[in-house]
């Protein structure tokens, strides 16, 4: 065989730096996105933080190649027009996400509600080349309150007991064992862990020490138990539950009373299986007893918490920060939706004036990575910028087709696929996919997950189609005002939502109640 060379001429689309930055920024969530801009404020040294406001500016890769002034200022702030984004992360979306960057532009799709004025400076785009001006961040308002600074308020459960552990008079010992033991608790208050098991990683191999620190924790774990919240220090649920009934004890309660919270002591002590099952006549055969002082003692329990830590537990891992706020503007006919970022969760970032212009002043050896530096520092502004506007972009999508929802609620939710946003936006599917994914909104009926619009369409009598969640919502409709004595089995919910015009099979019933997490119908009857 003949060995030779050719030439060959052939096109591919390749993701930059630049885009990949982006891409990856865009399917953050508003928590990694924090994280992310923590990372490089610390391995940037030409990136800083600023508490100036400056005029909203929008972007678009169409035009990164356009000059810019030096000394205008950078904004990735409050947005109130419209917005422009990429998206994709996988090598078989590529092509799409290289496709959407370059040919999108913000300058014609300005919403009803009004916007800030714009003006087009973008930076180079090269492989973090250029000389483009460093920018400022708008957050907006810096007095609003943060709920998560007054979640960091709140009290947690050790600190809790910790304080009431100041007011037993304790040895050195046995105060240790109880802090030891406190310290040991879950979050719903449990004591996971067995004594030997606790006692055994503090005293390894002396078995004289194992036994005196299984018999002080055994002291300790007496008075866990006697402390606020009731139930606290519990094994195991049935520990917990029979804590509970005995504090319920008093000198004036009635011989009935005396029985019912025997049975219930007895009770919880069985499996829970049990008890989950409301197996009436099996529990009354185990506990000896009537099935009427099953049924009293069943509902004693069922006034219980189960969870004793529950109140404490801390609420800034709860807190949902929306990414996007949607308000009421106008009424009747003059009804809108202001569709605005939330100014509190995007960050402000500037390039290092100071820095910047003494590497412009002494280029030498040495400098050429110290510009590609810089530019990473501009274009990583840029990317969080251009994250805002297509997360805007796609909020004003979805709330000008779901504006049924705005107004009436989710059982006015009409079906949408993120193909249809895609198409309208002129984006690849995988793009909106990242953008609603752990984004949320705030809406007039609560906060909810951009993915929240989006559902299935199920077919009607009349030809039409209904979403999904307006589905499930009826459902829930139906189980909030059913008799808790006779409540509705799947068969019935699908019979009545035929009767409402919706095809909807008995398993799509079962399916969209255990995601709603509503208990099947026997466990949902009264006792």
């Amino acid at each position: 065989m003949k060995q030779g060379l050719s030439l060959r001429v052939s096109q591919h689309l390749a993701l930059t730096p630049q885009l990949q930055q982006s891409i990856r920024l865009l399917q953050l969530s508003t928590l990694e996105l924090s994280q992310e801009v923590e990372q490089m404020l610390d391995d940037n040294p030409f990136l800083e933080r600023t508490a100036e406001e400056a005029a909203r500016e929008e972007f678009g890769l169409d035009t990164a190649d356009a000059p810019a002034p030096r000394d205008d200022e950078f904004a990735v702030g409050s947005i109130a027009g419209s917005a422009d984004g990429t998206g994709t992360s996988t090598s078989s979306d590529s092509e799409a996400a290289a496709a959407d960057a370059p040919t999108e532009s913000l300058a014609d799709s300005e919403p009803d509600w009004g916007g800030d004025g714009t003006v087009d400076m973008v930076p180079d785009d090269s492989e973090w080349g250029g000389d483009a001006p460093a920018r400022a961040n708008n957050l907006g308002n810096d007095e609003r309150a943060d709920a998560t600074e007054l979640a960091r308020s709140q009290e947690s459960l050790q600190s809790f007991l910790h304080r009431q552990a100041l007011s037993l008079r304790l040895n050195d010992t046995d105060r240790a064992a109880l802090r030891f033991l406190i310290e040991s608790l879950n979050d719903d208050g449990y004591l996971e862990d067995s004594l030997p098991a606790l006692a055994s990683g503090l005293a390894g191999d002396d078995n004289d020490q194992f036994d005196d620190l299984v018999h002080h924790f055994q002291m300790a774990l007496g008075l866990l138990q006697s402390l606020e919240p009731v139930g606290v220090g519990a094994r195991d649920l049935g520990e917990c539950l029979a804590i509970q009934v005995k504090a319920l004890a008093r000198p004036d309660e009635s011989e009935d009373e005396r029985q019912v919270r025997k049975v219930a002591i007895a009770i919880c002590k069985l499996p829970m299986e049990l008890l989950a099952r409301r197996d009436f006549k099996r529990l009354a055969t185990l506990t000896r007893s009537s099935e009427e002082l099953v049924r009293g003692a069943m509902q004693l329990i069922a006034r219980l918490e189960p969870k004793p830590g529950r109140r404490f537990v801390d609420v800034e891992r709860n807190v949902v920060v929306p990414d996007v706020i949607v308000t009421r503007t106008g009424r009747g006919a003059s009804l809108k939706f202001r569709v605005m970022l939330n100014p509190d969760v995007m960050p402000r970032l500037r390039v290092h004036d100071i820095y910047a212009g003494a590497l412009k002043a002494h280029k030498g050896e040495g400098s050429q990575a110290l510009s590609q530096r810089l530019q990473e520092a501009r274009w990583f502004i840029k990317n969080i910028q251009q994250r805002f506007d297509t997360i805007l972009r796609v909020s004003n999508a979805i709330v000008e087709r779901q504006k049924n929802f705005f107004v009436h609620g989710e059982l006015a939710m009409r079906p949408l696929v993120l193909r249809e946003i895609a198409d309208e936006l002129g984006l690849h599917e995988s793009t909106i996919s990242r953008v609603t994914t752990a984004k949320y909104m705030a809406t007039p009926y609560g906060t909810v997950e951009l993915k929240y619009f989006f559902g299935s369409a199920l077919g009607t009598e009349t030809g039409g189609n209904a979403s999904s969640t307006a589905v499930r919502a009826l459902i829930k409709q139906f189980v909030t005002s059913e008799n808790i004595k006779k409540p509705l089995s799947d068969s019935q919910i699908s019979d009545m939502l035929k009767e409402q015009g919706i095809e909807c099979a008995r398993r799509t019933v079962a399916k969209y109640r255990e995601a709603l997490r509503i208990a099947p119908a026997n466990l949902r009857k009264a006792l």
